[in-house]
């Protein structure tokens, strides 16, 4: 019985990958991946879906009450940035500052904007929501494929700033403090070492993937193989005199991040930023919306927030059913029993449980509750247990069925088969290169 759970558990997430991959719905994948692994581990099936507790509907919502107003409110802030063409305000002044000419320092502008949000405590949902309408106008004048916009967004928001510099806010930095009585600066040398590794790695990757693209003549379009979509208008050249000034473009962005920094321990804080800032984005671009129509501009913030909230929901449902399945349990006291260093048995235990699970705070989770106390008994240092498990716990974090790819994917119009390749190099292989290091400096420190 346990061989067929644990074979139901992998074949439930290569299913979840392979229809993801094949352009499936998350909607219609994540519940499929989930029944195999109801009937692979004898669950009850009924219960295992819709049950109140420890069911994949109960992970959809409890995911989706929580993050649903943060999803609505952030595209609502996106179109009227976009709407009011705020973003190319901003992006014109980018590109003047930086040059047209030089690709690599444009896309390394968005890293530092992607870094400076998540770093001030911005969630990763919500710096997407910003950068994708600011970004895609600076790209298309640059003519850079867009495809490529997912290395410096992930870079910026998903590397260096979620897992080590030291004292970053990030959801991932923050779990297992509860756990081992750690702070968010947990050892700082090993951060601060990992933070040079993981720029050095994701600097080198972009460096060659935007010359690469550049050399080969691709064109923004690139990523709908240099084919139009029909529905996209052809850029015409907006008149600079009728644009919103950089300051203006730049206020409802400037309250966001500094009422979360002045009120940073305040619950819901971001949801008050947002509301502030959407507040002052229809008081400054009023006159610059399309027919002076707000209407329009939060209707269709309402509706482009609803598919992304329900595909990551449904990913984060699936994860849910399938943690609490025999065959993952099974796995789980398999990892723990791992011979070597316990470093090295941490390491791949919350980097598969990150895969499992689709989700690094997620693992974190499991892993805190699950191993934290174990760990410490063997006298291994609290803050050396919360860096390692912080950084393995995004070595597999990105794959299809993971929820801030399905969100990008959904607000970028980037097909999975056209960016996922390079958030993996640059999240998990740049995750697994800074894990490799700080293992082989923990064992000289410690």
């Amino acid at each position: 019985m346990d061989t067929l759970a644990i074979l139901g558990i992998a074949l439930a997430i290569i299913t979840i990958i392979i229809l993801s991959v094949r352009g499936l719905n998350i909607v219609i994948a994540a519940p499929l991946a989930t029944l195999i692994v109801i009937l692979t581990n004898d669950m009850p099936i009924f219960e295992s879906f819709i049950g109140p507790q420890k069911s994949y509907m109960s992970g959809l919502a409890r995911f989706l009450i929580a993050n649903f107003a943060i999803f609505l409110l952030g595209a609502i802030f996106a179109q009227y940035m976009e709407k009011s063409n705020a973003t190319v305000s901003i992006a014109n002044v980018v590109l003047k500052k930086v040059g047209t000419d030089k690709p690599f320092l444009v896309v390394m502008a968005i890293s530092a904007i992607a870094a400076f949000l998540t770093y001030g405590g911005i969630s990763l949902f919500v710096v997407m929501f910003a950068l994708v309408p600011l970004s895609r106008p600076i790209f298309k004048k640059i003519n850079l494929d867009w495809s490529l916009f997912i290395i410096p967004l992930f870079f910026g928001m998903g590397t260096f700033t979620m897992s080590l510099l030291p004292g970053t806010p990030s959801v991932q930095n923050a779990v297992p403090t509860t756990s081992l009585g750690t702070t968010l600066t947990a050892a700082p040398l090993l951060s601060i070492v990992g933070t040079v590794v993981m720029i050095s790695f994701n600097l080198w990757y972009m460096y060659s993937q935007v010359n690469k693209s550049v050399k080969s003549g691709i064109g923004f379009y690139g990523y709908l193989d240099n084919k139009q979509p029909s529905n996209e208008k052809e850029d015409t050249e907006l008149d600079e005199s009728k644009l919103p000034s950089l300051l203006v473009s730049v206020a409802p962005i400037l309250v966001l991040i500094a009422i979360i920094l002045v009120f940073s321990k305040t619950p819901h804080i971001i949801l008050v930023a947002l509301t502030a800032a959407i507040l002052v984005s229809a008081v400054l671009f009023h006159k610059y919306l399309p027919n002076n129509n707000q209407t329009a501009v939060l209707s269709n913030g309402a509706a482009s927030a609803v598919m992304p909230a329900f595909a990551t929901s449904s990913s984060v449902g699936f994860g849910n059913a399938l943690t609490t399945a025999t065959g993952f349990a099974v796995i789980k006291d398999s990892i723990m029993s791992i011979p070597g260093n316990p470093l090295i048995s941490l390491s791949i235990a919350t980097a598969l449980l990150s895969g499992i699970t689709g989700s690094s705070s997620g693992a974190l989770g499991i892993a805190m509750s699950s191993f934290a106390q174990d760990y410490l008994a063997m006298n291994i240092a609290p803050e050396l247990i919360h860096r390692i498990a912080v950084v393995a716990s995004a070595v597999l974090t990105v794959l299809p069925h993971s929820g801030v790819i399905i969100t990008f994917n959904n607000l970028t119009g980037i097909p999975l088969k056209k960016g996922f390749k390079h958030a993996f190099w640059v999240v998990n292989g740049g995750h697994f290169v800074t894990l490799l290091t700080i293992l082989l400096l923990a064992s000289v420190l410690y």
